[in-house]
């Protein structure tokens, strides 16, 4: 038979070794996986500018798609590629420099975007080489510390460059750019939306206000000069001066108007009625910071977006001094002062608070146990202010956004402050920008009666007016304790060289 044809049986396939062969390389691919994963997960990551913000980019394994966290506020979600790997971007602090360049030079805004941009494609290009290197490394290096044979490292390291590029591949073939109109938030920033409205709608206002942006900025200065030949009440070196101001909410602007007219008026101290954040978060903190460079005593209490975290850092500057229920003394006079029992970001944490009005009542029964009556009380809500009326001769109050003075059937005198920092993003909800607002009050030492006051205002994102009002309060005229302008008693007073 074996002669027949010249012919000879075929050799029957090597069925286990094909098999050997395929299992071998399925565990040279589930280890190049996983040694990548590793290297990508451990060294993956860079740390880079993003606008304002300093913000740490890694890739993790997520299933795609991009992750904003902004801790402790939450994080947004954009599903905007699908994949093994997903960008993961973390605002770690805002730099303060950085903001207060842009604030102080409006031609900066119009290329944030573009920024913002070029910042994120840097770093993305940066995070991608790292990763790569760090993928192809945790590859190889598993390979050898596993297999034990030399070629093995490269073998991965060739298998790892096929999976980067496949997964860079379907990134890119998936990718939509649509997604990134609609976030999804977490978190506290939930709420987002609803506090600063559509993002959309806030763009094409600030647009619509950007153009006479510069003009304001260039006006400040010219507030500046206003306020340096604003004439000072007739007995200067006998009066007390103090700054009002209320609801900051975290504007840079705000800030620096703190710090020129404490600078110009030459002011003994700070009364601050709440509201200096937004959120209460810790990224928000640090424009809170600058409190300590003052260089006068700052008295605060919380508002209703104020954190015990934020009340902490503010007591914690030089010169400040946080009042929740309790007394302190500026420049000779005693001031008393109670927080606002709510927390606007965290629903949650309001049930079960005081209301207003009990705040209020234990207020005045703080002020009745000092040994030297108090001349001011703090609040942040007008509405704690009825119990104090009789008991303190002047209530300080904010939250509403809204100057006001009114004298309470009890003979006390109640001053709502606006907004120092332009109610902050609020100022691109409505149909006109909120002014910036602060109030000096000059007191009689000793007794603590207020003689007048001078209402500043900033006009608000897109306005370039600025005004000064000095007005005599409510009986001083008669006793002839004020010189200047004088108004018609109910704080209607004259405004002195408004500016346009």
């Amino acid at each position: 038979m074996a002669s027949l044809g010249g012919m000879s049986e075929p050799t029957p396939p090597d069925r286990p070794g094909r098999r050997r062969t395929a299992v071998r390389w399925l565990a040279r691919v589930a280890l190049t996986v996983a040694g990548a994963l590793l290297g990508v997960v451990l060294l993956g990551r860079v740390e880079a500018p993003l606008g304002p913000f300093d913000a740490t980019f890694a890739l993790t394994p997520s299933g795609g798609g991009a992750t904003v966290e902004i801790p402790p506020l939450g994080a947004l979600d954009v599903d905007a590629f699908d994949g093994p790997l997903g960008l993961d971007v973390q605002l770690t602090r805002v730099d303060e420099a950085r903001v207060r360049a842009l604030v102080a030079d409006p031609r900066r805004i119009d290329g944030l975007v573009d920024q913002v941009s070029a910042d994120l494609q840097d770093a993305v290009v940066r995070l991608v080489w790292v990763s790569a290197a760090a993928a192809v490394g945790g590859a190889a290096l598993t390979s050898l510390l596993v297999l034990r044979r030399r070629r093995e490292p490269l073998l991965a390291a060739g298998l790892s460059v096929v999976l980067l590029a496949g997964t860079a591949g379907l990134g890119a073939a998936t990718w939509r750019p649509e997604a990134l109109s609609s976030p999804t938030y977490t978190g506290l920033l939930v709420n987002a939306t609803s506090l600063i409205g559509d993002a959309r709608d806030a763009v094409a206002r600030f647009d619509a206000y950007r153009a006479s942006l510069e003009d304001l900025v260039g006006n400040v200065s010219t507030l500046y000069a206003t306020i340096s030949s604003l004439p000072a009440p007739a007995r200067a070196d006998d009066t007390v001066a103090l700054l009002h101001v209320s609801d900051l909410h975290l504007n840079p602007a705000g800030f620096d108007l703190v710090r020129q007219v404490v600078a110009q008026f030459d002011v003994d101290g700070v009364l601050d009625t709440g509201d200096i954040t937004d959120w209460g978060s810790e990224p928000e903190n640090q424009l809170v910071a600058s409190i300590g460079e003052l260089g006068v005593p700052y008295v605060f209490i919380r508002g209703n977006h104020d954190s015990a975290i934020t009340a902490g850092l503010v007591a914690a500057q030089p010169g400040a001094t946080v009042l929740d229920d309790s007394a302190t003394t500026v420049a000779g006079l005693t001031v008393v002062g109670a927080r606002d029992p709510r927390f606007t970001p965290d629903q949650d944490a309001t049930g079960g608070t005081e209301s207003l009005e009990q705040t209020g009542e234990d207020l005045a029964e703080v002020a009745e146990d000092q040994p030297e009556p108090p001349a001011i009380a703090m609040v942040h809500d007008p509405e704690q202010a009825p119990p104090l009326d009789g008991v303190v001769p002047l209530v300080l109050a904010g939250h509403t956004h809204e100057r006001e003075v009114d004298q309470l059937d009890g003979g006390t005198l109640l001053m709502v402050q606006g907004s120092t920092g332009g109610a902050g993003l609020r100022a691109l909800q409505g149909e006109y920008p909120e002014p910036l607002t602060c109030t000096v009050l000059y007191l009689a030492p000793g007794t603590g009666e207020l003689v007048a006051y001078d209402d500043i205002t900033l006009g608000g994102l897109g306005e370039t007016e600025v005004t000064i009002v000095r007005s005599v309060a409510p009986g001083a005229a008669a006793a002839g304790g004020a010189g200047g302008d004088t108004g018609d008693g109910t704080g209607a007073g004259t405004p002195a060289s408004p500016t346009e």
